[in-house]
């Protein structure tokens, strides 16, 4: 059975048309960040130092995220009018090659022959629908309804601003100096573990599977930061 529009349109809304801007400018936002922290803190940086760098990676990643997601939708958008705008150019003016590739479609669906000159004159009759067919089986162009581009920009660089500043915390709200690393970490793995299991919303992943997958990601980038920070401290002898 075919499903209805109205529970295609359940299906849209239940996924969210943002969601996928939110998880994932999440998870870059607070492993990125976490990741400042776990260096400057290997490098025994203060407090000052930390809520610096990590303020400042949120800002300029957090822009350069959303500014790299407008950008990307807004040229596929306006790629994909371009390539509409020619087939529609191509149907007009070409009408039996457009067919004839119908007809390559069809032969490659399996219609068999007695079946394919009505269904390609039922398809061409619908010019709108006749060219959706080419953007898709010729081109490989799927034509996603989304919202604005400058809407999922600002989204991503919201939800990267506002989860990665989870890591900042205990150092912006004047935790005592000896736990503010401990409770950045506790912080950072609970804030990770909850975005990647909202990436299951997107993935259709198990949600306990994409929560430690995240976990882990954002382990292995803290461990590396906080040992090339202690590293460099170390043989370089900074101190901030």
């Amino acid at each position: 059975m075919q499903p209805s529009t109205h529970s295609e349109r359940v299906h849209e809304l239940h996924r969210g048309r943002y969601l996928p801007d939110v998880v994932y400018g999440a998870n870059d936002g607070i492993i990125t960040t976490f990741a400042v922290v776990a260096g400057a803190a290997g490098a025994s940086f203060s407090a000052g130092a930390i809520i610096v760098l990590g303020l400042a990676n949120l800002l300029a990643d957090g822009i350069s995220m959303g500014l790299s997601n407008f950008l990307a939708l807004r040229s596929k958008r306006d790629f994909d009018r371009e390539q509409r705008t020619q087939e529609e150019w191509e149907v007009e003016q070409f009408p039996e090659i457009e067919r004839k590739e119908v007809k390559e479609i069809l032969e490659r669906w399996g219609v068999t022959e007695p079946h394919i000159e009505p269904v390609i004159d039922g398809i061409t009759k619908d010019k709108k629908r006749w060219v959706d067919l080419m953007m898709l089986e010729e081109l490989g162009i799927i034509e996603e309804e989304k919202g604005p581009p400058i809407a999922h920009g600002v989204t991503t660089f919201l939800a990267f601003l506002l989860v990665g500043g989870m890591p900042l915390i205990p150092y912006i709200f004047g935790v005592a100096p000896e736990d503010q690393f401990v409770v950045s970490i506790i912080a950072t793995a609970v804030s990770l573990f909850v975005v990647g299991a909202l990436r299951s919303l997107v993935t259709k992943q198990s949600w306990i599977r994409s929560g430690f997958e995240m976990l882990g990601v954002g382990a292995i980038a803290a461990i590396a930061a906080y040992g090339v920070g202690y590293a460099v401290k170390t043989a370089l002898g900074i101190t901030i």
